[in-house]
């Protein structure tokens, strides 16, 4: 009787499949967090890569402070007598002075003086106010010019004059600070070195050079 007892309730078996399935929903798990973590520090990683990129790109571009140029621009002769036997000449003429600032922020610049010389003698000048230069852009004064050989102490120019040429040059050192964001400031120094040449004959400009 015992026997039958037996065979008639077997014992339940294991539950060895559940506990598989619960070790591999925990190794699933496990796995999903490492993948997101990997992402992420992806994710992190290009951040900071873009990051150091844009400042990198910042620093030499827009917090790069460059030298304003400073010259001479178009030239519109009025006036120009030259008597080569004297010697003598005298030339009255309109021409624009530019300041072109190239930064990422204005050039504020202090008044200043452009001196015209012939064979290095003073023989005119114009005066600059103080003024300035917005972000990449160009200032741009408009002046007249008077320029007369009765400046010059000694005569030895007639021979040019002969030849039908006038030769001038012009100077100027232009002092000024550069404004960055708001907050930071540069001071930059700019000159002019221009060469004009007239041609006598015709009473017009025939070239003009800036260094």
């Amino acid at each position: 009787m015992a026997e039958k007892t037996q065979q008639a309730y077997p014992s339940p078996p294991e539950n060895h499949g559940y506990q598989k399935s619960d070790a591999e929903s925990l190794l699933s798990a496990d796995e999903l967090k490492r993948k997101k973590r990997i992402k992420l520090a992806i994710y992190v990683a290009i951040f900071v890569v873009f990051q150091i990129i844009v400042i990198t790109v910042i620093s030499l571009t827009v917090m790069k402070v460059k030298t304003p140029k400073f010259r001479l621009g178009n030239i519109n002769v009025q006036e120009l007598t030259s008597v080569p036997a004297t010697p003598l000449f005298d030339t009255k003429f309109t021409t624009q002075i530019r300041v072109k600032n190239t930064n990422w922020g204005p050039y504020k610049f202090d008044a200043s003086t452009v001196t015209f010389l012939y064979q290095g003698a003073a023989i005119g000048q114009v005066v600059i106010p103080k003024s300035k230069a917005g972000m990449l852009s160009t200032k741009k004064m408009n002046v007249e010019v008077s320029l007369s050989s009765s400046a010059l102490s000694s005569s030895n120019f007639g021979s040019e004059l002969s030849s039908g040429v006038l030769t001038i040059n012009s100077a100027a050192r232009l002092t000024g600070k550069v404004e960055l964001m708001l907050i930071m400031k540069k001071k930059k120094a700019s000159t002019m070195d221009c060469t004009i040449v007239f041609d006598l004959s015709s009473k017009t400009l025939k070239s003009l050079q800036c260094k």
